[in-house]
Parts: C-alpha cells; sequence; structure tokens
C-alpha cells in the first residue's frame, strides 16, 4: 500500500515526515488534522488523558518555519506524536494515571520530552495509562477502549498510547514497559512496540513504578517508526546516572530485507506449551517469513523463567513502595484498590526476602546473557492466548495461573533487561490482532529494528488499521 492510497492519518511516521520535508504538506495541516480527529473520536475512545493543542500548534508553525528556512533538525521534524501521562512536559500536568498527582504541573521537561523538542517533533498531548503504570486504572477514570473492538482489552499500562497509535491519533507514541507494558498493548491494538534495553533511554522526569523494571519505549505503526522514535531519546543523561554511557548507534543505517547471517533462536518447547494454536500459527508463519529473508532459525531451549515471572511481582511491589513513599500514607484515600494493594504488599516484604530476588534475578540476567551467544535473536509470543475480551480480564484477578500466563515472555525481559521488539503478525477469525515478540542481547535494538523492518518489507500486517 503507497503513502498517497493511505488516509494521511494511518501513514507511517516515515512517510508524514517525507510529506512535510519536502513541503508537499505543512506541519501546521498535519496537526490540525490529528487534532480534529481527536475531537472527533476521541470523546468515545478515551486514549488521551491531555490534549495540547494550542501547544501543539504553536509547535507545528514553528516547525514549518524552520523547515521553510532549510533548518531541518531531523526526522521528526513538524510530526504529531504523543508522550504518556507519565514523562513530565514542562508547564502541563503530569497524573500517572493516579489523583493524587492530576493536577501538580511539571517545572520541567522529561529529557525524553526535551529530545523530542529538540528533534522538532509537534507534542499533541499525554496518553492515558493506569493508576502508576499498575495493572488497572483508577477507578475515577475512564479506561481507553481498543479501536478494533471495544469489547477486548486495550493493554496495560500504556493503554492510551497503544490505541491513539492504532487509531490514528498519533504518528507514534513514547511508552513504558515494567513488566509487559508497550508490548501487552502493541499486540493487542496492532501496532508495533519497542522497548529498548535498561537504560538505553533516560527515566529523568519520567513517574516511576519499579525503578528497577522500567523501561521507556516507543510505539509506532512500524519498526522503522519505533526505531526513530528511540534514536531520538536514547542515550546517556547526566541528569539520570543510570542511563548507559553507550554510543546510540543509528538504527536506521543497519536496515535492508537480507537477514543472511542473523540467527534467531526459536524453543518450540517454551512457544508451544499451553500456547492457543492461533498464537503458534503465528510464531511458525514468522519463523518461515524470517528464514525467507535469509536468517538461520536456531532450535534452542530458553533458560527457566518460571522463577523470574514469580519475582517481578513482590520485586515490583517493594518499588513501587518506594516510588510512592511521599504521598502514599497521607493520600491513601485518593489510592485505587490495586495499586494500594501492590504498595501495601512491598511494605510487607523484608529485606532479606528482596535480596534474594535480586540474587536470583542476577543469576537469570546471566543466563539470558549466555543464550545470546550462540543467536542474535530470540522469537517467542507476546501472549499465549488469544487477545482477551474485557470480561475476560475482569476475571484475572481470580485466576492466579492467568495472570502468570500473561507474563509469561514479557516480565522476564524486564527482570533481565533485554530489549524486546512487539510485532503484528495475524489476526484472529474475530478480526482481532495477534503479535509476536522478538528479543534480542544487551544493548541489540539495531539488530531488532533490521529484523522488524525486514520482516515487515514482506507482510502487510502492521499496515492494517480500525475502520475510522
Amino acid at each position: 500500500m503507497t503513502a498517497k492510497a493511505t488516509a494521511l492519518h494511518y501513514l507511517e511516521l516515515t512517510e508524514v515526515a517525507a510529506l512535510i520535508r519536502d513541503r508537499e504538506i505543512s506541519s501546521r495541516e498535519v496537526t490540525r488534522s490529528q487534532i480534529d480527529r481527536i475531537a472527533m473520536l476521541d470523546g468515545e475512545l478515551n486514549s488521551y488523558a491531555l490534549v495540547m493543542a494550542d501547544a501543539a500548534l504553536a509547535q507545528a508553525d514553528a516547525a514549518d518555519a524552520e523547515i521553510a528556512a532549510g533548518r531541518l533538525r531531523g526526522p521528526l521534524h513538524g510530526v504529531p506524536v504523543a508522550v504518556k501521562d507519565l514523562c513530565q512536559i514542562k508547564g502541563f500536568p503530569n497524573a500517572a494515571g493516579t489523583m493524587v498527582h492530576r493536577h501538580v504541573i511539571s517545572d520541567e521537561d522529561a529529557t525524553v520530552v526535551q529530545r523530542l523538542k529538540e528533534g522538532g517533533a509537534v507534542l499533541l498531548g499525554k496518553p492515558q495509562l493506569t493508576e502508576g503504570a499498575y495493572s488497572d486504572h483508577h477507578p475515577s477514570i475512564t479506561p481507553p477502549k481498543n479501536p478494533w473492538n471495544a469489547e477486548y482489552w486495550p493493554g496495560i499500562s500504556s493503554s492510551g498510547s497503544g490505541a491513539a497509535t492504532a487509531a490514528g491519533l498519533c504518528y507514534g507514541s513514547l511508552a513504558s514497559d515494567t513488566g509487559g507494558s508497550i508490548r501487552w498493548p502493541a499486540a493487542a491494538n496492532g501496532v508495533t512496540g519497542l522497548k529498548p534495553s535498561w537504560g538505553r533511554v533516560s527515566r529523568h522526569g519520567v513517574f516511576e513504578l519499579a525503578a528497577s523494571l522500567d523501561h521507556v519505549g516507543t510505539m509506532a505503526r512500524s519498526a522503522r517508526d519505533a526505531g526513530i522514535l528511540l534514536g531520538a531519546i536514547a542515550g546517556s543523561d547526566l541528569k539520570d546516572p543510570t542511563a548507559l554511557l553507550a554510543p546510540v548507534p543509528n538504527d536506521l543505517a543497519a536496515i535492508n530485507d537480507d537477514l543472511r547471517g542473523l540467527r534467531i533462536g526459536v524453543d518450540t518447547v517454551w512457544n508451544s506449551d499451553d500456547v492457543d494454536v492461533g498464537i503458534q500459527a503465528v510464531l511458525a508463519e514468522a519463523t518461515r517469513a524470517f528464514s525467507e529473508l535469509g536468517a538461520e532459525i536456531v532450535e534452542m531451549r530458553f533458560p527457566d523463567a518460571s522463577q523470574a515471572v514469580s519475582d517481578w511481582v513482590p520485586n515490583c511491589a517493594v518499588e513501587a513502595a518506594v516510588a510512592h513513599k511521599a504521598t502514599y500514607a497521607a493520600h491513601k484515600h485518593q489510592y485505587g484498590s490495586v495499586l494500594a494493594s501492590v504498595i501495601e504488599a512491598g511494605h510487607a516484604i523484608s529485606g532479606m526476602e528482596y535480596q534474594d530476588i535480586l540474587l536470583r534475578r542476577m543469576a537469570f540476567r546471566g543466563r539470558v546473557d549466555a543464550v545470546f551467544g550462540a543467536i542474535d535473536l530470540l522469537l517467542t509470543p507476546v501472549q499465549p492466548f488469544a487477545p482477551l475480551t474485557l470480561a475476560e480480564i475482569r476475571t484475572l484477578g481470580e485466576q492466579p495461573g492467568l495472570i502468570a500466563m500473561l507474563q509469561r515472555y514479557t516480565c522476564p525481559f524486564n527482570m533481565s533487561g533485554h530489549p524486546t521488539l512487539a510485532l503484528p503478525g495475524g489476526f484472529t477469525q474475530a478480526g482481532m490482532p495477534v503479535a509476536f515478540q522478538l528479543v534480542a542481547g544487551h544493548l541489540g535494538e539495531a539488530v531488532l529494528v533490521r529484523a522488524g523492518a525486514a520482516f515487515q518489507s514482506v507482510s502487510t500486517w502492521h499496515r492494517r488499521h480500525p475502520v475510522a
């Protein structure tokens, strides 16, 4: 499908960027179109917590003036994007899905926001998220709807980022992932989600859920677009000493449709054990496509991740309790029951228990690192079952086994810190998108983007969109 055959709001970021760069359309026209579309659709979709229309139009006008003068800032210049509502934007609230922080105005930009502005991106607004980026929306907030079917789950916690990107209400979005919160919404909404290595992106000015598990990443319509967004925000940061000093490669420079020499590991046992046959079919088709692109498919066994999945909840709970230590005691009545329960659980875990978790986590990370001595990428599901309806999600609290299954392929790579890419790979008979996941070695974002772009050069799943 060519750019001209696609509605403006469903173009890929790179496509609309080229139109703006070549002055076939102005950033103001694109931004105005997006704002009007949000006004038309988002009253029902609820994907945005905050729309910044006036500020966005001012940024678009500035971009147009600079582009007309020949001062191009980069691939995001003049392109409207969204920023999950846990990243500070100076002069606007940073609610993080909570009631406690909904009126707190940020006095500085998060580093990722500063870098988007430096790249000339237009910030449309802040998509909605679950309370504190944990597993449920605050009771007083209307959750975002899945634009494919409102009866289905839109994912957590970056639910608004996924819904807005899928519905053509932005050309990409910043999101975060602590246990799967980029990959679940990407899968549920049929978009591409890139969770980088832990530390690849600064967390300065980003509201914490669990500091050592939080990853700031990107959602977009393609792997190429997700890589462009990541390239704009990644890199070291004096304001965040945990941001890695490693140079940020040009992920797009390595993109080609020839994957010869790339080794993709497949653990057929892990990928099929209690996994829906439809998910297995998507994995098989992806495996075939990668093989035809020249990649070597390597049969292997992935280290047992069950303990890492079990440890994720208490690990997250302790760190969430720390993240909310300044507000929880005095404002407990403003917290929803789900986030309050995880904070209380964090308070109940002893230092020795937490240290045991950290030691097991270090050992697991080492075992995963060793895997990438023999392969370049790992292919897995995002989740082992078909897209969930809202009715099924409401029963999760009564089914701990189902929660563990949902976390099976996502939480391990927050515990280990390895980068992952969720890619649209098919649809169910009910018309809902299904995704698969690629995992790379530490700082392997470039190979993820390369493989994802190659797959999307021979597939069209990422080009499909909701009818609207």
